[in-house]
């Protein structure tokens, strides 16, 4: 088969949005670099498969991701494509978000913890020094009209500390969403989330006056719950996923977390649900084999597998 077969959900939306990762998530943990004119062809070919929110690069220091380490290189060899509203960069700090501005970027992310311990290894921070690193430059990009995302990561689990109490997510959240903020993503950094506990953070927040419309979900695969954490969140009504092409990803600070979920394994679901997208499945999963043949590996996407008849012309 090449295409599902429709068959509307009662309680699903009639569209979502994609937030695309790959380009930034998606890569950041490659340790061989990807050549700059492969990631231009790379958000190109994301474009014209129709995905529009596109997270770019981040200006994060190249000790720490050395893989970004070009994200001046890459912003100016897509020019316009690389730029607008649904053009987002990751940016760690104030300095990140001046080299941002500078470039006339007009959409970014900062990365926050719900731990203490990834605070630390990610940030070099405890939660509460991030926040007022972060407290500036949300400030500063909200009055040059730059729309923010706050990531939450660690919301479910985490390697050092387990699972994580729901009040503290709650708490992170809250502050970011005092600071201006005008998205939140909930992130599942070591996919240990399961569908109870996904309804529980999001009633938790819902209570405490943070809305699914204020709100993305970011799951990693890590044990196969992705895609079914995904749809409960759907159905409660978040609108925004974050997904990566080809299923790319992982954390350079948390081994254990593993690919995103795949862009392509959600539009299988979602086509055949009748939910719009906008979204071209075969052309993004021939992105996806594109891409898996510059990184010389299969995807991580069943579906893009599926619908290459389970060919490898992989150089591994």
């Amino acid at each position: 088969m090449t295409s599902a077969h429709c068959e509307p959900l009662p309680g699903m939306p009639h569209e979502l949005h994609l937030y695309e990762v790959g380009p930034r998530d998606g890569l950041q943990n490659e340790k061989t670099t990807v050549p700059v004119h492969v990631k231009a062809e790379f958000v190109r070919r994301l474009l014209a498969a129709g995905l529009q929110s596109i997270e770019i690069t981040s200006f994060v220091h190249p000790r720490w991701v050395p893989q970004l380490a070009d994200a001046t290189e890459l912003l100016t060899a897509l020019g316009a494509e690389g730029l607008g509203p649904n053009r987002p960069v990751l940016v760690p700090n104030e300095n990140g978000l001046n080299r941002a501005l500078d470039h006339g970027v007009s959409a970014i992310a900062v990365f926050g913890s719900a731990t203490e311990t990834f605070s630390q290894r990610n940030l070099n921070r405890s939660m509460t020094e991030a926040m007022a690193m972060f407290t500036p430059v949300i400030s500063h990009a909200k009055n040059a009209n730059v729309w923010v995302r706050a990531y939450i990561s660690m919301c479910f689990g985490d390697p050092w500390e387990g699972p994580v109490p729901i009040h503290r997510v709650v708490d992170v959240a809250h502050r970011f969403i005092d600071l201006g903020v005008d998205q939140l993503s909930l992130g599942d950094t070591i996919g240990v989330a399961t569908p109870g506990h996904v309804v529980r953070l999001l009633d938790e927040l819902a209570a405490a006056g943070i809305g699914p419309n204020q709100l993305a979900v970011h799951f990693h695969d890590t044990y196969g719950q992705a895609l079914t954490n995904t749809l409960e969140a759907i159905r409660y009504g978040v609108t925004t996923v974050d997904t990566s092409a080809g299923g790319l990803g992982g954390c350079p600070y948390a081994a254990s977390a593993t690919g995103n979920l795949a862009t392509e394994d959600l539009l299988w679901a979602l086509d055949g649900m009748g939910i719009h997208t906008g979204v071209d499945l075969p052309a993004l999963a021939d992105t996806s084999r594109w891409m898996a043949q510059q990184l010389g590996r299969p995807p991580a996407s069943k579906v893009v597998t599926a619908l290459a008849g389970g060919a490898s012309d992989y150089n591994e």
